[in-house]
Protein backbone atom coordinates (compact mmCIF):
# COMPACT_ATOMS: atom_id res chain seq x y z
CA UNK A 1 0.00 0.00 0.00
CA UNK A 2 1.38 3.39 -1.06
CA UNK A 3 0.50 7.04 -0.69
CA UNK A 4 1.44 9.51 -3.41
CA UNK A 5 1.61 13.18 -2.44
CA UNK A 6 0.59 14.83 -5.71
CA UNK A 7 -0.64 18.21 -4.50
CA UNK A 8 -0.43 20.60 -1.52
CA UNK A 9 3.05 19.23 -0.79
CA UNK A 10 5.07 22.11 0.75
CA UNK A 11 2.37 24.42 -0.61
CA UNK A 12 -1.05 25.40 0.72
CA UNK A 13 -3.34 24.77 -2.23
CA UNK A 14 -3.99 21.99 -4.75
CA UNK A 15 -4.67 19.14 -2.32
CA UNK A 16 -4.36 15.77 -4.04
CA UNK A 17 -3.25 12.46 -2.52
CA UNK A 18 -3.36 9.05 -4.17
CA UNK A 19 -3.74 5.90 -2.05
CA UNK A 20 -2.84 2.69 -3.88
CA UNK A 21 -4.15 -0.55 -2.39
CA UNK A 22 -4.57 -4.12 -3.59
CA UNK A 23 -8.27 -3.33 -4.06
CA UNK A 24 -7.86 -0.20 -6.16
CA UNK A 25 -6.64 3.41 -6.45
CA UNK A 26 -8.29 6.02 -4.23
CA UNK A 27 -7.81 9.74 -4.79
CA UNK A 28 -8.28 11.91 -1.71
CA UNK A 29 -9.21 15.43 -2.90
CA UNK A 30 -8.43 16.87 -6.32
CA UNK A 31 -7.87 20.58 -5.80
CA UNK A 32 -6.92 23.58 -7.87
CA UNK A 33 -3.69 25.47 -7.24
CA UNK A 34 -4.09 29.13 -6.28
CA UNK A 35 -1.89 32.15 -5.61
CA UNK A 36 1.82 31.43 -5.78
CA UNK A 37 1.02 27.73 -6.22
CA UNK A 38 -0.97 28.43 -9.38
CA UNK A 39 -0.01 26.46 -12.50
CA UNK A 40 -0.66 26.86 -16.17
CA UNK A 41 -2.45 23.54 -16.59
CA UNK A 42 -2.59 21.70 -19.88
CA UNK A 43 -6.16 20.42 -19.96
CA UNK A 44 -5.19 17.42 -22.09
CA UNK A 45 -2.40 16.11 -19.80
CA UNK A 46 -3.03 17.67 -16.41
CA UNK A 47 -2.14 14.87 -14.00
CA UNK A 48 0.88 12.70 -13.24
CA UNK A 49 -1.49 9.71 -13.20
CA UNK A 50 -4.08 8.41 -15.64
CA UNK A 51 -7.55 9.51 -14.41
CA UNK A 52 -9.05 6.40 -16.03
CA UNK A 53 -7.17 4.25 -13.48
CA UNK A 54 -8.69 5.94 -10.43
CA UNK A 55 -11.43 3.81 -8.88
CA UNK A 56 -12.99 6.46 -6.62
CA UNK A 57 -12.47 9.85 -5.03
CA UNK A 58 -12.91 10.82 -1.38
CA UNK A 59 -13.59 14.55 -1.02
CA UNK A 60 -12.96 16.23 2.34
CA UNK A 61 -14.87 19.44 1.55
CA UNK A 62 -16.04 21.79 -1.18
CA UNK A 63 -13.36 24.48 -1.25
CA UNK A 64 -11.81 24.88 -4.69
CA UNK A 65 -8.28 24.09 -3.52
CA UNK A 66 -9.62 20.64 -2.57
CA UNK A 67 -12.32 20.06 -5.22
CA UNK A 68 -11.49 22.42 -8.10
CA UNK A 69 -9.90 19.89 -10.47
CA UNK A 70 -12.65 17.26 -10.22
CA UNK A 71 -14.29 18.44 -13.48
CA UNK A 72 -10.92 18.11 -15.19
CA UNK A 73 -10.50 14.62 -13.72
CA UNK A 74 -13.85 13.58 -15.23
CA UNK A 75 -13.04 15.37 -18.47
CA UNK A 76 -9.90 13.23 -18.77
CA UNK A 77 -11.59 9.88 -18.25
CA UNK A 78 -12.44 9.32 -14.58
CA UNK A 79 -15.87 7.72 -14.25
CA UNK A 80 -16.03 6.41 -10.68
CA UNK A 81 -17.90 7.67 -7.62
CA UNK A 82 -16.92 10.83 -5.72
CA UNK A 83 -17.80 10.19 -2.08
CA UNK A 84 -18.55 13.14 0.22
CA UNK A 85 -21.09 14.46 2.73
CA UNK A 86 -24.43 15.80 1.43
CA UNK A 87 -23.58 19.48 2.19
CA UNK A 88 -20.28 19.09 0.33
CA UNK A 89 -22.10 17.73 -2.73
CA UNK A 90 -24.60 20.59 -2.66
CA UNK A 91 -21.90 23.24 -2.25
CA UNK A 92 -19.84 21.72 -5.08
CA UNK A 93 -23.00 21.92 -7.17
CA UNK A 94 -22.67 25.71 -7.10
CA UNK A 95 -18.91 26.16 -6.64
CA UNK A 96 -17.62 23.99 -9.49
CA UNK A 97 -19.83 25.57 -12.20
CA UNK A 98 -18.78 28.98 -10.85
CA UNK A 99 -15.16 27.88 -11.19
CA UNK A 100 -15.89 26.72 -14.75
CA UNK A 101 -17.30 30.17 -15.54
CA UNK A 102 -14.10 31.80 -14.24
CA UNK A 103 -11.98 29.51 -16.43
CA UNK A 104 -14.10 30.39 -19.46
CA UNK A 105 -13.72 34.12 -18.80
CA UNK A 106 -9.96 33.78 -18.22
CA UNK A 107 -9.61 31.91 -21.53
CA UNK A 108 -11.49 34.68 -23.37
CA UNK A 109 -9.21 37.37 -21.92
CA UNK A 110 -6.07 35.33 -22.58
CA UNK A 111 -7.09 34.59 -26.16
CA UNK A 112 -7.53 38.30 -26.87
CA UNK A 113 -3.89 38.83 -25.94
CA UNK A 114 -2.74 35.72 -27.81
CA UNK A 115 -4.59 36.83 -30.93
CA UNK A 116 -2.73 40.15 -30.91
CA UNK A 117 0.52 38.19 -30.67
CA UNK A 118 -0.45 35.84 -33.49
CA UNK A 119 -0.66 32.82 -31.18
CA UNK A 120 -3.17 29.97 -31.27
CA UNK A 121 -6.17 30.11 -28.98
CA UNK A 122 -6.25 28.12 -25.76
CA UNK A 123 -9.24 26.33 -24.27
CA UNK A 124 -10.50 26.87 -20.72
CA UNK A 125 -9.35 24.36 -18.16
CA UNK A 126 -12.98 23.25 -18.04
CA UNK A 127 -16.32 24.83 -18.81
CA UNK A 128 -19.51 25.38 -16.84
CA UNK A 129 -21.08 22.48 -18.73
CA UNK A 130 -18.17 20.16 -17.90
CA UNK A 131 -18.36 21.18 -14.24
CA UNK A 132 -22.08 20.44 -14.14
CA UNK A 133 -21.45 17.02 -15.73
CA UNK A 134 -18.97 16.25 -12.95
CA UNK A 135 -21.68 16.64 -10.27
CA UNK A 136 -23.41 13.49 -11.56
CA UNK A 137 -20.57 11.41 -10.08
CA UNK A 138 -21.09 12.61 -6.50
CA UNK A 139 -22.33 10.05 -3.95
CA UNK A 140 -23.60 11.21 -0.55
CA UNK A 141 -22.16 9.64 2.60
CA UNK A 142 -23.51 10.64 6.00
CA UNK A 143 -21.23 11.58 8.89
CA UNK A 144 -20.15 8.78 11.26
CA UNK A 145 -21.41 5.96 8.99
CA UNK A 146 -18.83 3.33 8.01
CA UNK A 147 -19.10 2.73 4.25
CA UNK A 148 -17.40 0.16 2.06
CA UNK A 149 -16.02 1.87 -1.05
CA UNK A 150 -13.92 -1.03 -2.43
CA UNK A 151 -13.42 -4.65 -1.40
CA UNK A 152 -11.55 -4.64 1.94
CA UNK A 153 -11.63 -0.81 2.10
CA UNK A 154 -14.00 1.02 4.47
CA UNK A 155 -14.25 4.74 5.18
CA UNK A 156 -15.94 7.04 7.67
CA UNK A 157 -16.45 10.81 7.40
CA UNK A 158 -16.22 12.85 10.63
CA UNK A 159 -16.94 16.53 11.35
CA UNK A 160 -13.91 18.75 10.70
CA UNK A 161 -15.44 22.10 11.74
CA UNK A 162 -13.89 23.92 8.76
CA UNK A 163 -16.92 24.69 6.56
CA UNK A 164 -20.38 23.19 6.26
CA UNK A 165 -19.95 19.52 5.33
CA UNK A 166 -16.17 19.43 5.85
CA UNK A 167 -14.67 16.16 7.03
CA UNK A 168 -11.77 14.18 8.31
CA UNK A 169 -11.73 10.85 6.53
CA UNK A 170 -10.86 7.57 8.27
CA UNK A 171 -9.82 4.76 5.91
CA UNK A 172 -9.43 1.13 6.94
CA UNK A 173 -7.57 -1.08 4.46
CA UNK A 174 -7.24 -4.84 4.90
CA UNK A 175 -4.31 -6.43 3.06
CA UNK A 176 -2.25 -9.54 3.73
CA UNK A 177 -4.53 -10.46 6.68
CA UNK A 178 -3.66 -7.13 8.33
CA UNK A 179 -5.78 -3.99 8.78
CA UNK A 180 -4.17 -0.56 8.46
CA UNK A 181 -5.92 2.70 9.31
CA UNK A 182 -5.07 6.00 7.60
CA UNK A 183 -6.65 9.35 8.51
CA UNK A 184 -6.73 12.29 6.11
CA UNK A 185 -7.40 15.45 8.08
CA UNK A 186 -8.63 17.63 5.22
CA UNK A 187 -8.69 21.14 6.72
CA UNK A 188 -8.95 21.13 10.50
CA UNK A 189 -11.35 23.79 11.74
CA UNK A 190 -11.09 25.99 14.82
CA UNK A 191 -12.78 25.28 18.12
CA UNK A 192 -15.71 27.38 19.41
CA UNK A 193 -16.31 29.01 16.04
CA UNK A 194 -19.72 30.27 14.88
CA UNK A 195 -22.40 27.97 13.41
CA UNK A 196 -20.36 24.76 13.09
CA UNK A 197 -19.74 22.02 15.61
CA UNK A 198 -16.20 21.60 16.94
CA UNK A 199 -13.87 19.17 15.15
CA UNK A 200 -14.66 15.59 16.08
CA UNK A 201 -12.19 13.51 18.05
CA UNK A 202 -10.49 10.54 16.41
CA UNK A 203 -8.59 8.29 18.78
CA UNK A 204 -6.66 5.80 16.70
CA UNK A 205 -4.69 5.65 13.45
CA UNK A 206 -1.61 4.02 12.02
CA UNK A 207 -0.86 6.93 9.66
CA UNK A 208 -2.11 10.52 9.58
CA UNK A 209 -1.99 12.88 6.60
CA UNK A 210 -2.46 16.28 8.19
CA UNK A 211 -2.79 19.90 7.11
CA UNK A 212 -0.41 22.51 8.55
CA UNK A 213 -1.60 25.85 7.14
CA UNK A 214 -1.15 27.74 10.42
CA UNK A 215 1.24 25.30 12.10
CA UNK A 216 3.68 28.06 13.07
CA UNK A 217 1.36 30.69 14.57
CA UNK A 218 -1.55 31.38 16.90
CA UNK A 219 -4.83 33.09 16.01
CA UNK A 220 -5.99 34.21 19.42
CA UNK A 221 -9.37 33.37 20.87
CA UNK A 222 -12.55 33.69 18.79
CA UNK A 223 -13.91 35.89 21.60
CA UNK A 224 -10.99 38.27 21.03
CA UNK A 225 -11.72 38.31 17.29
CA UNK A 226 -15.37 39.15 17.98
CA UNK A 227 -14.36 41.98 20.30
CA UNK A 228 -11.89 43.32 17.72
CA UNK A 229 -14.54 43.13 14.99
CA UNK A 230 -17.04 45.07 17.10
CA UNK A 231 -14.45 47.76 17.85
CA UNK A 232 -13.67 47.99 14.14
CA UNK A 233 -17.37 48.33 13.26
CA UNK A 234 -17.72 51.24 15.69
CA UNK A 235 -14.67 52.95 14.15
CA UNK A 236 -16.06 52.52 10.63
CA UNK A 237 -19.38 54.08 11.65
CA UNK A 238 -17.57 56.98 13.35
CA UNK A 239 -15.40 57.64 10.26
CA UNK A 240 -18.47 57.47 7.98
CA UNK A 241 -16.46 55.36 5.55
CA UNK A 242 -16.96 51.97 3.93
CA UNK A 243 -15.88 48.64 5.35
CA UNK A 244 -14.65 46.25 2.66
CA UNK A 245 -14.32 42.57 3.60
CA UNK A 246 -12.75 40.20 1.05
CA UNK A 247 -14.32 36.90 1.99
CA UNK A 248 -14.54 33.31 0.84
CA UNK A 249 -18.01 32.69 -0.55
CA UNK A 250 -18.49 29.47 1.38
CA UNK A 251 -17.91 29.41 5.12
CA UNK A 252 -16.39 32.76 5.98
CA UNK A 253 -19.19 34.87 4.50
CA UNK A 254 -21.82 32.96 6.46
CA UNK A 255 -19.82 33.24 9.70
CA UNK A 256 -19.50 37.00 9.25
CA UNK A 257 -23.24 37.33 8.64
CA UNK A 258 -23.90 35.25 11.73
CA UNK A 259 -21.67 37.50 13.86
CA UNK A 260 -23.16 40.69 12.40
CA UNK A 261 -26.59 39.32 13.27
CA UNK A 262 -25.46 38.71 16.86
CA UNK A 263 -24.20 42.31 16.99
CA UNK A 264 -27.70 43.47 16.08
CA UNK A 265 -29.54 41.05 18.38
CA UNK A 266 -27.36 42.05 21.37
CA UNK A 267 -27.06 45.74 20.36
CA UNK A 268 -23.26 45.44 20.52
CA UNK A 269 -22.70 48.16 17.89
CA UNK A 270 -25.14 51.08 18.16
CA UNK A 271 -26.06 52.40 14.73
CA UNK A 272 -25.24 49.16 12.92
CA UNK A 273 -28.94 48.67 12.23
CA UNK A 274 -28.82 51.73 9.96
CA UNK A 275 -25.81 50.53 7.90
CA UNK A 276 -26.53 48.51 4.73
CA UNK A 277 -24.70 45.18 4.70
CA UNK A 278 -24.09 44.02 1.13
CA UNK A 279 -23.18 40.48 0.12
CA UNK A 280 -21.91 41.17 -3.38
CA UNK A 281 -21.30 37.67 -4.69
CA UNK A 282 -23.86 35.49 -6.49
CA UNK A 283 -21.92 32.43 -5.33
CA UNK A 284 -21.97 33.55 -1.68
CA UNK A 285 -25.70 34.24 -2.02
CA UNK A 286 -26.40 30.71 -3.26
CA UNK A 287 -24.13 29.24 -0.59
CA UNK A 288 -25.96 31.20 2.11
CA UNK A 289 -29.26 29.80 0.83
CA UNK A 290 -27.85 26.30 1.32
CA UNK A 291 -26.73 27.15 4.86
CA UNK A 292 -30.09 28.70 5.74
CA UNK A 293 -32.53 26.30 4.16
CA UNK A 294 -31.22 22.78 4.30
CA UNK A 295 -28.68 22.03 6.99
CA UNK A 296 -29.70 23.34 10.43
CA UNK A 297 -29.03 19.84 11.81
CA UNK A 298 -25.30 20.44 11.32
CA UNK A 299 -25.30 23.69 13.34
CA UNK A 300 -23.83 23.98 16.82
CA UNK A 301 -26.07 24.47 19.87
CA UNK A 302 -25.96 28.28 19.85
CA UNK A 303 -27.02 28.54 16.20
CA UNK A 304 -29.74 25.90 16.68
CA UNK A 305 -31.08 27.89 19.62
CA UNK A 306 -31.43 31.01 17.48
CA UNK A 307 -33.40 29.04 14.90
CA UNK A 308 -35.65 27.51 17.55
CA UNK A 309 -36.41 30.96 19.00
CA UNK A 310 -37.38 32.41 15.64
CA UNK A 311 -34.23 34.44 14.96
CA UNK A 312 -32.76 33.40 11.59
CA UNK A 313 -29.00 33.23 12.23
CA UNK A 314 -28.12 34.39 8.70
CA UNK A 315 -30.72 37.07 8.14
CA UNK A 316 -31.25 40.69 9.21
CA UNK A 317 -33.36 43.57 7.94
CA UNK A 318 -30.40 45.60 6.61
CA UNK A 319 -28.86 42.66 4.71
CA UNK A 320 -28.83 43.05 0.91
CA UNK A 321 -27.80 40.37 -1.60
CA UNK A 322 -26.77 41.65 -5.02
CA UNK A 323 -27.02 39.44 -8.08
CA UNK A 324 -26.54 41.50 -11.24
CA UNK A 325 -23.49 43.46 -12.38
CA UNK A 326 -25.63 46.60 -12.40
CA UNK A 327 -26.55 46.10 -8.73
CA UNK A 328 -22.87 45.59 -7.90
CA UNK A 329 -21.84 48.79 -9.67
CA UNK A 330 -24.57 50.76 -7.90
CA UNK A 331 -22.96 49.97 -4.53
CA UNK A 332 -19.96 52.19 -5.38
CA UNK A 333 -22.17 54.98 -6.77
CA UNK A 334 -23.65 55.48 -3.29
CA UNK A 335 -21.51 57.65 -0.95
CA UNK A 336 -23.17 56.57 2.31
CA UNK A 337 -21.44 54.30 4.82
CA UNK A 338 -21.84 50.61 4.08
CA UNK A 339 -20.37 47.17 4.72
CA UNK A 340 -19.41 45.21 1.60
CA UNK A 341 -18.66 41.50 1.82
CA UNK A 342 -17.42 40.25 -1.55
CA UNK A 343 -15.36 37.54 -3.20
CA UNK A 344 -12.78 36.34 -3.89
CA UNK A 345 -11.31 35.97 -0.42
CA UNK A 346 -7.74 36.46 -1.65
CA UNK A 347 -8.72 39.32 -4.01
CA UNK A 348 -7.55 37.40 -7.06
CA UNK A 349 -10.75 37.71 -9.08
CA UNK A 350 -14.38 38.67 -8.84
CA UNK A 351 -16.20 41.75 -7.66
CA UNK A 352 -13.95 42.44 -4.67
CA UNK A 353 -11.34 43.93 -6.99
CA UNK A 354 -13.83 46.60 -8.13
CA UNK A 355 -14.63 47.49 -4.53
CA UNK A 356 -10.93 47.71 -3.67
CA UNK A 357 -10.34 49.96 -6.67
CA UNK A 358 -13.09 52.32 -5.48
CA UNK A 359 -12.06 52.33 -1.80
CA UNK A 360 -8.34 51.67 -1.25
CA UNK A 361 -7.45 55.29 -2.00
CA UNK A 362 -9.95 56.71 0.53
CA UNK A 363 -8.60 57.64 3.96
CA UNK A 364 -11.91 56.92 5.70
CA UNK A 365 -12.27 53.45 4.15
CA UNK A 366 -11.28 50.24 5.93
CA UNK A 367 -10.32 46.87 4.46
CA UNK A 368 -10.32 43.93 6.87
CA UNK A 369 -8.95 40.49 6.01
CA UNK A 370 -10.54 37.58 7.85
CA UNK A 371 -8.97 34.59 6.10
CA UNK A 372 -5.74 33.12 4.76
CA UNK A 373 -3.98 35.07 2.01
CA UNK A 374 -1.77 32.83 -0.13
CA UNK A 375 1.61 34.04 -1.33
CA UNK A 376 1.62 36.23 -4.43
CA UNK A 377 -2.10 37.06 -4.19
CA UNK A 378 -3.37 40.63 -4.23
CA UNK A 379 -4.72 40.16 -0.71
CA UNK A 380 -1.31 39.10 0.60
CA UNK A 381 0.39 42.04 -1.13
CA UNK A 382 -2.05 44.55 0.44
CA UNK A 383 -1.82 42.89 3.85
CA UNK A 384 1.98 43.02 3.84
CA UNK A 385 1.96 46.81 3.52
CA UNK A 386 2.21 47.68 -0.17
CA UNK A 387 1.89 51.43 -0.77
CA UNK A 388 0.33 50.97 -4.20
CA UNK A 389 -1.28 48.11 -6.11
CA UNK A 390 -2.32 47.72 -9.71
CA UNK A 391 -5.98 46.78 -10.27
CA UNK A 392 -7.39 46.43 -13.79
CA UNK A 393 -4.24 48.09 -15.13
CA UNK A 394 -4.59 51.17 -12.91
CA UNK A 395 -2.14 52.07 -10.14
CA UNK A 396 -4.05 52.66 -6.87
CA UNK A 397 -2.50 54.48 -3.89
CA UNK A 398 -3.43 52.79 -0.60
CA UNK A 399 -4.70 55.25 2.00
CA UNK A 400 -7.40 53.05 3.54
CA UNK A 401 -6.93 51.44 6.94
CA UNK A 402 -5.83 47.81 6.47
CA UNK A 403 -6.67 45.32 9.22
CA UNK A 404 -6.31 41.58 9.74
CA UNK A 405 -8.47 39.62 12.19
CA UNK A 406 -6.96 36.15 12.34
CA UNK A 407 -9.40 34.74 14.90
CA UNK A 408 -12.03 34.18 12.21
CA UNK A 409 -9.78 31.78 10.36
CA UNK A 410 -11.36 28.53 9.22
CA UNK A 411 -8.07 26.71 9.88
CA UNK A 412 -6.93 25.65 13.33
CA UNK A 413 -3.76 27.38 14.52
CA UNK A 414 -0.73 25.62 15.95
CA UNK A 415 -2.38 24.92 19.30
CA UNK A 416 -5.62 23.77 17.66
CA UNK A 417 -3.75 21.36 15.40
CA UNK A 418 -1.75 19.98 18.34
CA UNK A 419 -4.97 19.64 20.35
CA UNK A 420 -6.48 17.57 17.55
CA UNK A 421 -3.39 15.34 17.39
CA UNK A 422 -3.37 14.83 21.17
CA UNK A 423 -6.70 12.98 20.90
CA UNK A 424 -4.91 9.98 19.40
CA UNK A 425 -4.28 7.10 21.78
CA UNK A 426 -0.91 5.40 21.48
CA UNK A 427 1.57 6.46 18.83
CA UNK A 428 0.75 6.62 15.11
CA UNK A 429 3.59 5.19 13.04
CA UNK A 430 3.99 8.44 11.09
CA UNK A 431 2.41 11.83 10.54
CA UNK A 432 2.70 13.32 7.05
CA UNK A 433 2.39 17.11 6.93
CA UNK A 434 0.82 18.71 3.86
CA UNK A 435 -1.19 21.83 2.97
CA UNK A 436 1.30 24.39 4.29
CA UNK A 437 4.04 26.68 3.07
CA UNK A 438 7.40 24.91 3.17
CA UNK A 439 8.90 26.74 6.15
CA UNK A 440 5.62 26.34 8.10
CA UNK A 441 5.56 22.58 7.49
CA UNK A 442 9.12 22.25 8.76
CA UNK A 443 8.43 24.36 11.86
CA UNK A 444 5.27 22.45 12.71
CA UNK A 445 7.00 19.09 12.16
CA UNK A 446 9.56 20.14 14.75
CA UNK A 447 6.80 21.14 17.20
CA UNK A 448 4.98 17.82 16.79
CA UNK A 449 8.16 15.83 17.33
CA UNK A 450 9.27 17.84 20.37
CA UNK A 451 5.86 18.15 22.08
CA UNK A 452 4.20 14.85 21.18
CA UNK A 453 7.18 12.63 20.33
CA UNK A 454 5.69 11.56 17.00
CA UNK A 455 7.58 10.60 13.84
CA UNK A 456 6.87 13.29 11.23
CA UNK A 457 7.62 13.60 7.51
CA UNK A 458 7.13 16.59 5.20
CA UNK A 459 6.85 15.10 1.69
CA UNK A 460 7.87 16.99 -1.44
CA UNK A 461 5.62 17.13 -4.48
CA UNK A 462 5.67 13.75 -6.21
CA UNK A 463 6.82 11.79 -3.14
CA UNK A 464 5.53 8.22 -2.81
CA UNK A 465 5.69 6.31 0.48
CA UNK A 466 5.24 2.53 0.76
CA UNK A 467 3.46 2.19 4.10
CA UNK A 468 4.65 -1.36 4.70
CA UNK A 469 8.37 -0.70 4.53
CA UNK A 470 8.29 3.14 4.57
CA UNK A 471 10.38 3.20 1.43
CA UNK A 472 10.31 6.68 -0.14
CA UNK A 473 10.44 7.21 -3.89
CA UNK A 474 9.53 10.03 -6.25
CA UNK A 475 7.27 10.34 -9.24
CA UNK A 476 8.60 8.72 -12.38
CA UNK A 477 7.33 11.68 -14.39
CA UNK A 478 10.41 13.83 -13.78
CA UNK A 479 9.57 16.20 -16.64
CA UNK A 480 6.26 17.20 -15.01
CA UNK A 481 8.00 17.90 -11.73
CA UNK A 482 10.97 19.78 -13.15
CA UNK A 483 8.80 21.96 -15.38
CA UNK A 484 6.74 22.96 -12.36
CA UNK A 485 9.89 23.52 -10.33
CA UNK A 486 11.28 25.82 -13.03
CA UNK A 487 8.09 27.85 -12.92
CA UNK A 488 8.27 28.03 -9.12
CA UNK A 489 11.90 29.22 -9.28
CA UNK A 490 10.99 31.95 -11.76
CA UNK A 491 8.02 33.06 -9.64
CA UNK A 492 10.13 33.02 -6.48
CA UNK A 493 12.94 35.08 -8.01
CA UNK A 494 10.35 37.56 -9.31
CA UNK A 495 8.87 37.76 -5.80
CA UNK A 496 12.28 38.60 -4.32
CA UNK A 497 12.99 41.26 -6.93
CA UNK A 498 9.60 42.98 -6.80
CA UNK A 499 8.37 42.40 -3.27
CA UNK A 500 8.53 44.80 -0.37
CA UNK A 501 7.82 41.83 1.85
CA UNK A 502 9.78 40.93 4.97
CA UNK A 503 9.57 37.29 3.80
CA UNK A 504 12.40 37.52 1.26
CA UNK A 505 14.61 35.13 3.24
CA UNK A 506 11.82 32.54 3.30
CA UNK A 507 11.34 32.91 -0.45
CA UNK A 508 15.10 32.53 -1.04
CA UNK A 509 15.06 29.38 1.13
CA UNK A 510 12.28 27.99 -1.05
CA UNK A 511 14.36 28.71 -4.16
CA UNK A 512 17.39 26.89 -2.76
CA UNK A 513 15.26 23.89 -1.70
CA UNK A 514 13.71 23.62 -5.17
CA UNK A 515 17.07 23.98 -6.94
CA UNK A 516 18.61 21.29 -4.71
CA UNK A 517 15.71 18.93 -5.39
CA UNK A 518 15.92 19.72 -9.11
CA UNK A 519 19.66 18.94 -9.19
CA UNK A 520 19.15 15.64 -7.36
CA UNK A 521 16.49 14.53 -9.85
CA UNK A 522 18.68 15.36 -12.81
Amino acid sequence: MKIGFLGAARTVTGSCHLLETDSGRILVDCGLHQGRDKRDWDDTQPFVFDPKTIDCVLLTHAHIDHAGLLPLLVKNGFNGPIFCTPPTADLCGIMLPDSGHIHEMEAIQLNKRRQRLGKDEVKPLYTVEEAEACIEYFVDVEYRVITQILPNVNVRFREAGHILGSSFIEIWVEENEKETKIVFSGDVGTYNRPILKDPAEIHEADYIVMESTYGDRLHGEISDAKAEFRKLLKEVIAKKGNLIIPSFAVGRTQELLYDLNLCLVNNDVPGLENIPIYVDSPLATRATDIFRKDYYKFYDDEAKSLVEHGTPPLGMKNLIFTESVEESRAINEDDSTKIIISTSGMCEAGRIRHHLKHNLWKENATVVFVGYQAENTLGRIILEGARTVKIFGEEILIKATIKNISGYSGHADKNGLLKWLKNYDGTPKKVFLVHGESNVCDAFAKSIHEELGLDVMVPDLGTWVDLYNEKVTHSKDIKELTDNDKNNIIRSITDVINSNSHNKQEILSDIMRIIKKWDNEQ
